[in-house]
């Protein structure tokens, strides 16, 4: 179907989001132009402004537009505890369950030596360097539970474990081959409380 070129960009923009084909992406771009001129340019600020604004925390890398974090920065917090997960979206996914009151350490992803993501792409160093402050008494491994997070998991438990640290891994309430942002809230504080010791 032959489109003006500039709908057609914004269904090609709008397409290239997860989650949206194209006609999903199709009915955004003709729902912004129907709208009125405020919410589309309400948008595309917002779009510039978190662009802008939005960084990873220098602690954990969990996004923010103050640094450190809000949960970094909650005295509330247990320091002597953290959670390690893939994604902030993670962290989110988490959240929602109220159960944990420790820290996070955002990787960027997980090992995927098929896509070029070794151990130097992911903020690893930057866990390494946490728990040697001497302050952490136990290492949450939450990465996802396919075959890239339990690669990551075992390889940060390697690491990890002979510092002295006790390193736990959520139970596996969680389906295999599922990611925590998908994950009932329920299901993610089963996890939480059957986690266990990695030997």
């Amino acid at each position: 179907m032959l489109y003006p070129r500039p709908f057609s960009q914004l269904i090609a923009c709008l397409s290239r989001l997860p989650g949206i084909g194209p006609k999903t992406a199709q009915r955004l771009a003709l729902h912004l132009l129907q709208a009125p001129q405020g919410e589309a340019e309400a948008l595309a600020k917002a779009i510039l402004e978190a662009r802008q604004k939005v960084f990873a925390c220098s602690l954990c890398g969990n996004l923010t537009d103050q640094d450190p974090c809000l949960l970094c920065r909650d005295p509330e917090r247990d320091r002597g505890v953290i959670c390690v997960v893939e994604t902030a979206r993670d962290i989110w996914a988490l959240e929602r369950t109220g159960y944990y009151k420790g820290s996070y350490h955002v990787l960027g992803g997980a090992l995927s030596p098929a896509e070029g993501v070794g151990p130097e792409e992911l903020r690893i160093k930057e866990l390494l360097e946490r728990i040697r402050e001497g302050r952490v008494r136990e290492v949450i491994l939450a990465t996802d539970a396919d075959v890239e997070g339990e690669a990551t998991a075992f390889y940060l438990f390697r690491l990890i474990k002979p510092m002295g640290v006790k390193v736990t891994r959520l139970a596996y309430g969680i389906p295999v081959g599922s990611n925590l942002e998908y994950t009932d809230e329920v299901t993610l504080t089963r996890a939480f409380t059957g986690r266990q010791e990695m030997e």
